[in-house]
């Protein structure tokens, strides 16, 4: 019951077991959970690490377990501490790759020593993006920043998916979360994840992304004009630094299949990303645009935070926010420079 706060199943009978039977021994706690003396010593080990047993003054210094209520707001403060780490860390490899996109913004294909090559036009990078899933051999990783796709366009797309998983390269993409709101994109996704693909969703993408084995990425040097130029990187550096990229935002990422699930502040990914930029004080516009979704949906969104924040200012609400434990303290809360 507590693996996902951070206690496996063993020290959990342990620590279930010393409750029952404080100040009992290793023999007497194995024989009472129905482990090896070998398990229990481990789980105690457990336990200590996870401050949920501590010596007894009162029975010799044999383990005493921390009362459930104590212990489980230990377990939860601990979860909560490594979640609020691995968002930094989210944020912190985010600003890595905008930094990486806007070193090469200005690149041309003549640029000696960066790995890279520059498509000017749409029909160039599709020419470049058909080669490139033509021979790849083990592995595609995409970012779909762009919100539900057309029916259109997905169903466009299938061939060349289906030829893809028939080879058995495995496919990896993050969309925004608005596409749970589309039936075609949930269709296509169930339909891709029955041939082996796999689809998860994030409140919000830095961008557009196609990565081939590991070895070779495409990304838009405009993220806001994604068709007008795109740069081919391949240096082993550049493509480290994005695989990081794809491999964070895919660890806290959504299966598409799954129902969008809440944080221990109560808030899904979609409302914590919007009060983040709300605190930072993004208009409806910007905010639409991060998420993928309607300006109105965007204003829908902002609203029910602020009044499930009593705010009566954006500013207020970013205010409120830290204060409620929405947003670390250390947050900055005013306009966007």
């Amino acid at each position: 019951m507590l693996d996902t706060l951070g206690l496996d199943p063993r020290s959990e009978q342990v620590y279930r077991g010393l409750l029952a039977l404080p100040g009992a021994g290793v023999a007497a706690l194995a024989d009472h959970v129905g482990l090896s003396d070998a398990d229990v010593r481990h789980g105690l080990d457990v336990l200590s690490e996870l401050s949920l047993v501590r010596p007894s003054a009162e029975l010799g210094g044999l383990p005493r377990a921390v009362s459930p209520d104590i212990g489980l707001d230990i377990l939860m403060s601990r979860q909560q501490a490594q979640l609020a780490e691995q968002q930094k860390r989210l944020e912190e490899s985010r600003v890595a790759a905008a930094q990486l996109i806007a070193e090469f913004a200005d690149q041309r294909s003549a640029s000696a020593g960066f790995g890279g090559e520059q498509l000017v036009g749409i029909d160039a990078i599709r020419d470049r993006l058909a080669g490139l899933t033509r021979d790849v051999r083990e592995e595609v990783l995409a970012f779909s920043p762009d919100g539900a796709q057309t029916k259109e366009n997905l169903q466009a797309s299938r061939p060349l998916d289906r030829h893809l998983l028939g080879r058995g390269v495995r496919m990896r993409t993050v969309y925004l979360d608005s596409v749970r709101n589309s039936t075609h994109s949930v269709a296509y996704a169930q339909w891709l994840t029955e041939l082996g693909g796999q689809v998860r969703t994030a409140p919000s993408l830095p961008t557009r992304m196609i990565i081939i084995d590991r070895t070779t990425a495409v990304i838009p040097v405009n993220s806001e004009d994604s068709a007008a130029r795109a740069v081919v990187l391949t240096g082993q550096g550049m493509l480290t630094a994005l695989c990081a990229l794809f491999d964070a935002i895919w660890s806290a990422a959504q299966p598409l299949g799954e129902a969008p699930a809440r944080d221990d502040r109560g808030l899904t990914a979609q409302e914590a990303a919007t009060i983040q930029l709300l605190a930072e004080g993004r208009t409806d516009e910007a905010i639409a645009k991060r998420l993928g979704v309607s300006q109105r949906t965007a204003r829908r969104i902002a609203t029910g935070l602020m009044e499930r924040l009593g705010a009566r200012s954006r500013f207020e609400a970013g205010v409120l926010a830290v204060q409620a434990g929405w947003l670390p303290s250390r947050v900055a809360v005013g306009p966007a420079v």
